[in-house]
Protein backbone atom coordinates (compact mmCIF):
# COMPACT_ATOMS: atom_id res chain seq x y z
CA UNK A 1 0.00 0.00 0.00
CA UNK A 2 1.77 2.94 -1.10
CA UNK A 3 -0.52 5.03 -3.37
CA UNK A 4 0.89 8.48 -0.88
CA UNK A 5 4.26 7.26 -1.06
CA UNK A 6 6.34 10.19 0.35
CA UNK A 7 3.75 12.64 0.22
CA UNK A 8 3.40 14.98 3.11
CA UNK A 9 -0.53 15.50 4.41
CA UNK A 10 -2.04 18.26 6.25
CA UNK A 11 -5.11 16.71 8.60
CA UNK A 12 -6.91 19.26 10.16
CA UNK A 13 -9.40 17.83 12.64
CA UNK A 14 -7.14 14.85 13.02
CA UNK A 15 -8.07 14.02 16.55
CA UNK A 16 -10.95 11.53 15.86
CA UNK A 17 -13.83 10.88 13.53
CA UNK A 18 -13.13 11.14 9.47
CA UNK A 19 -9.78 12.91 10.43
CA UNK A 20 -8.27 10.20 12.96
CA UNK A 21 -9.25 7.48 10.53
CA UNK A 22 -7.80 9.45 7.55
CA UNK A 23 -4.71 10.20 9.21
CA UNK A 24 -4.28 6.32 10.27
CA UNK A 25 -4.85 5.38 6.48
CA UNK A 26 -2.60 8.04 4.83
CA UNK A 27 0.05 6.85 6.98
CA UNK A 28 -0.69 3.39 5.92
CA UNK A 29 -0.10 4.54 2.00
CA UNK A 30 3.27 5.75 2.85
CA UNK A 31 2.71 9.37 3.71
CA UNK A 32 4.01 11.22 6.13
CA UNK A 33 1.08 12.43 7.95
CA UNK A 34 0.67 16.20 9.75
CA UNK A 35 -2.47 15.41 12.14
CA UNK A 36 -3.57 19.30 13.63
CA UNK A 37 -6.30 19.65 15.76
CA UNK A 38 -7.56 21.76 18.63
CA UNK A 39 -7.81 18.54 21.07
CA UNK A 40 -4.46 17.86 22.13
CA UNK A 41 -4.74 14.52 24.00
CA UNK A 42 -6.74 13.04 21.53
CA UNK A 43 -4.57 13.94 18.57
CA UNK A 44 -1.48 13.34 20.30
CA UNK A 45 -3.08 9.56 20.99
CA UNK A 46 -4.01 9.30 17.46
CA UNK A 47 0.12 10.08 16.07
CA UNK A 48 0.85 7.58 18.99
CA UNK A 49 -0.74 4.57 16.96
CA UNK A 50 0.39 5.45 13.83
CA UNK A 51 4.25 5.40 15.10
CA UNK A 52 3.50 2.64 16.87
CA UNK A 53 2.83 1.17 13.98
CA UNK A 54 6.42 1.61 12.33
CA UNK A 55 4.03 4.72 9.97
CA UNK A 56 5.12 8.65 10.05
CA UNK A 57 3.36 10.77 11.52
CA UNK A 58 3.59 14.07 14.09
CA UNK A 59 0.64 15.95 15.77
CA UNK A 60 0.71 20.23 15.96
CA UNK A 61 -2.07 21.76 18.17
CA UNK A 62 -3.84 23.94 16.24
CA UNK A 63 -6.83 26.52 16.10
CA UNK A 64 -7.98 27.05 12.33
CA UNK A 65 -9.80 29.93 12.98
CA UNK A 66 -6.80 31.48 13.75
CA UNK A 67 -4.51 33.45 10.88
CA UNK A 68 -1.28 33.35 12.79
CA UNK A 69 -1.81 29.80 13.96
CA UNK A 70 -1.96 28.74 9.80
CA UNK A 71 1.08 30.88 9.61
CA UNK A 72 2.56 29.01 12.47
CA UNK A 73 1.55 25.35 11.54
CA UNK A 74 2.41 25.66 7.24
CA UNK A 75 5.88 27.62 8.52
CA UNK A 76 6.95 25.16 10.54
CA UNK A 77 5.79 22.19 8.42
CA UNK A 78 7.67 23.39 5.70
CA UNK A 79 10.71 24.04 7.40
CA UNK A 80 10.66 20.40 8.57
CA UNK A 81 9.21 18.26 5.59
CA UNK A 82 10.41 20.92 2.57
CA UNK A 83 6.36 21.06 1.35
CA UNK A 84 2.99 20.80 1.77
CA UNK A 85 1.76 18.15 -0.74
CA UNK A 86 -1.63 17.55 -0.20
CA UNK A 87 -4.25 19.35 2.96
CA UNK A 88 -7.60 18.17 4.53
CA UNK A 89 -9.31 20.82 5.51
CA UNK A 90 -11.39 18.18 8.02
CA UNK A 91 -11.97 20.18 10.61
CA UNK A 92 -15.54 21.37 11.40
CA UNK A 93 -18.59 21.54 14.34
CA UNK A 94 -22.39 20.79 13.84
CA UNK A 95 -25.29 22.17 15.19
CA UNK A 96 -29.09 21.41 14.32
CA UNK A 97 -31.38 24.14 15.15
CA UNK A 98 -34.83 25.60 14.24
CA UNK A 99 -34.01 29.63 12.01
CA UNK A 100 -35.52 31.48 15.03
CA UNK A 101 -33.12 29.85 17.79
CA UNK A 102 -30.23 30.08 16.01
CA UNK A 103 -28.06 32.99 17.24
CA UNK A 104 -25.59 35.08 15.86
CA UNK A 105 -23.08 33.91 18.15
CA UNK A 106 -24.45 30.38 16.83
CA UNK A 107 -24.01 31.48 13.58
CA UNK A 108 -20.36 33.27 14.14
CA UNK A 109 -18.78 29.91 16.02
CA UNK A 110 -19.67 27.74 13.72
CA UNK A 111 -19.13 29.67 10.26
CA UNK A 112 -15.23 31.06 12.11
CA UNK A 113 -14.51 27.32 11.94
CA UNK A 114 -16.19 25.54 8.93
CA UNK A 115 -15.66 28.56 6.39
CA UNK A 116 -12.63 30.66 7.62
CA UNK A 117 -10.78 27.69 8.71
CA UNK A 118 -11.12 26.44 5.20
CA UNK A 119 -10.83 29.46 3.80
CA UNK A 120 -7.46 30.35 5.65
CA UNK A 121 -6.39 26.52 5.07
CA UNK A 122 -6.25 27.36 1.20
CA UNK A 123 -4.89 30.48 1.95
CA UNK A 124 -1.50 29.22 3.49
CA UNK A 125 -1.13 26.18 1.13
CA UNK A 126 -2.60 26.74 -2.32
CA UNK A 127 0.54 29.77 -2.83
CA UNK A 128 3.08 27.45 -1.76
CA UNK A 129 1.93 23.95 -3.28
CA UNK A 130 2.35 26.21 -6.65
CA UNK A 131 5.86 27.39 -6.22
CA UNK A 132 6.50 23.72 -5.10
CA UNK A 133 5.12 22.49 -8.21
CA UNK A 134 1.21 21.24 -7.81
CA UNK A 135 -0.52 19.73 -4.99
CA UNK A 136 -3.89 18.62 -3.98
CA UNK A 137 -6.31 20.36 -1.90
CA UNK A 138 -9.36 18.36 -0.36
CA UNK A 139 -11.92 20.12 1.50
CA UNK A 140 -14.66 18.22 3.54
CA UNK A 141 -18.65 19.94 2.83
CA UNK A 142 -21.55 17.62 3.22
CA UNK A 143 -24.38 16.66 2.00
CA UNK A 144 -26.24 19.67 3.53
CA UNK A 145 -23.87 21.77 1.19
CA UNK A 146 -25.98 20.39 -2.18
CA UNK A 147 -29.37 19.62 -0.66
CA UNK A 148 -31.88 21.54 2.15
CA UNK A 149 -32.84 19.96 5.65
CA UNK A 150 -34.65 21.58 8.02
CA UNK A 151 -33.04 22.87 10.98
CA UNK A 152 -29.71 23.10 8.72
CA UNK A 153 -29.64 26.39 7.41
CA UNK A 154 -26.28 27.82 9.40
CA UNK A 155 -24.65 24.23 9.23
CA UNK A 156 -25.77 24.16 4.82
CA UNK A 157 -25.06 27.88 4.60
CA UNK A 158 -20.97 26.96 6.29
CA UNK A 159 -20.78 23.72 3.94
CA UNK A 160 -22.63 25.50 1.09
CA UNK A 161 -19.61 27.86 1.27
CA UNK A 162 -17.01 25.28 1.03
CA UNK A 163 -18.36 24.16 -2.10
CA UNK A 164 -18.51 27.36 -3.67
CA UNK A 165 -15.00 28.21 -2.25
CA UNK A 166 -13.45 25.12 -3.38
CA UNK A 167 -14.50 25.82 -6.98
CA UNK A 168 -13.13 29.60 -6.79
CA UNK A 169 -9.46 28.10 -5.79
CA UNK A 170 -9.31 25.45 -8.00
CA UNK A 171 -10.08 27.98 -11.20
CA UNK A 172 -7.51 30.35 -10.03
CA UNK A 173 -4.47 27.67 -9.55
CA UNK A 174 -5.14 24.89 -12.27
CA UNK A 175 -2.45 26.37 -14.03
CA UNK A 176 -0.36 26.04 -11.26
CA UNK A 177 -1.13 22.59 -10.83
CA UNK A 178 -3.13 22.57 -7.80
CA UNK A 179 -6.31 20.44 -7.58
CA UNK A 180 -8.72 21.59 -5.38
CA UNK A 181 -11.83 19.47 -4.61
CA UNK A 182 -14.61 18.45 -2.45
CA UNK A 183 -15.91 16.21 -0.59
CA UNK A 184 -20.03 16.07 0.56
CA UNK A 185 -20.36 12.87 2.85
CA UNK A 186 -24.03 11.95 4.19
CA UNK A 187 -24.12 10.90 7.75
CA UNK A 188 -20.61 8.85 8.85
CA UNK A 189 -20.64 6.78 11.86
CA UNK A 190 -18.74 9.17 14.16
CA UNK A 191 -19.95 11.72 17.26
CA UNK A 192 -21.50 13.98 14.60
CA UNK A 193 -24.42 11.46 13.40
CA UNK A 194 -25.26 10.23 17.21
CA UNK A 195 -25.96 14.22 17.83
CA UNK A 196 -28.33 13.83 14.51
CA UNK A 197 -29.45 10.96 15.93
CA UNK A 198 -30.29 12.05 18.98
CA UNK A 199 -31.66 15.10 17.69
CA UNK A 200 -34.27 13.39 15.20
CA UNK A 201 -35.17 11.26 18.24
CA UNK A 202 -33.73 8.10 16.77
CA UNK A 203 -30.41 6.23 16.54
CA UNK A 204 -28.02 5.10 13.84
CA UNK A 205 -28.92 2.01 12.99
CA UNK A 206 -32.40 3.70 11.92
CA UNK A 207 -31.23 6.64 10.23
CA UNK A 208 -29.87 4.26 7.53
CA UNK A 209 -32.53 2.97 5.82
CA UNK A 210 -34.13 6.07 5.81
CA UNK A 211 -30.56 7.68 4.51
CA UNK A 212 -29.76 5.46 2.34
CA UNK A 213 -30.83 2.12 -0.31
CA UNK A 214 -27.83 0.72 0.92
CA UNK A 215 -29.64 0.41 4.40
CA UNK A 216 -26.91 1.94 6.56
CA UNK A 217 -25.04 5.11 7.03
CA UNK A 218 -21.33 5.36 5.68
CA UNK A 219 -18.58 4.71 7.91
CA UNK A 220 -15.37 6.17 8.14
CA UNK A 221 -13.75 4.09 5.55
CA UNK A 222 -16.33 4.99 3.37
CA UNK A 223 -15.01 8.40 3.08
CA UNK A 224 -11.16 8.06 3.68
CA UNK A 225 -10.88 5.71 0.73
CA UNK A 226 -12.38 8.80 -1.32
CA UNK A 227 -9.85 11.00 -0.02
CA UNK A 228 -7.00 8.73 -0.51
CA UNK A 229 -7.78 8.89 -4.42
CA UNK A 230 -8.38 12.45 -4.39
CA UNK A 231 -4.87 12.82 -2.63
CA UNK A 232 -3.09 10.78 -4.84
CA UNK A 233 -1.77 11.02 -8.18
CA UNK A 234 -4.74 8.85 -9.52
CA UNK A 235 -6.92 12.07 -9.64
CA UNK A 236 -4.67 14.11 -11.30
CA UNK A 237 -7.03 15.39 -13.93
CA UNK A 238 -9.88 16.04 -11.50
CA UNK A 239 -10.30 19.60 -9.95
CA UNK A 240 -13.20 21.93 -9.01
CA UNK A 241 -15.43 19.27 -8.77
CA UNK A 242 -17.54 18.35 -6.24
CA UNK A 243 -18.30 14.70 -4.87
CA UNK A 244 -21.68 13.51 -3.36
CA UNK A 245 -20.79 10.40 -1.12
CA UNK A 246 -24.30 9.89 0.03
CA UNK A 247 -24.78 6.12 -0.35
CA UNK A 248 -27.16 6.47 -2.89
CA UNK A 249 -29.35 8.97 -0.61
CA UNK A 250 -29.83 11.64 -2.98
CA UNK A 251 -32.12 8.74 -5.33
CA UNK A 252 -34.78 8.39 -2.58
CA UNK A 253 -37.87 10.40 -2.76
CA UNK A 254 -41.09 10.54 -0.97
CA UNK A 255 -44.34 10.37 -3.06
CA UNK A 256 -47.77 10.59 -1.80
Amino acid sequence: MSRLQDKTILITGAANGIGAAAATRFAAEGATVIATDIDETAGKAVVEQITAAGRSAEFLAHDVTSEDAWVQVTDQVRAVHGRIDVLVNNAGIYLIAPLADTSVEDWNRLMAVNVTGTFLGMKHTAPHMAASGGGAIINLSSIAGLVGVAGHTLYGASKGAVRTMTKDVAAEYAAANVRVNSLHPTYVNTAMATYGAAAAGTTIEALGPVLSPLGRIAEPADVVNFLVFLASDEAAYLTGSEYNLDGGGSTLISVG
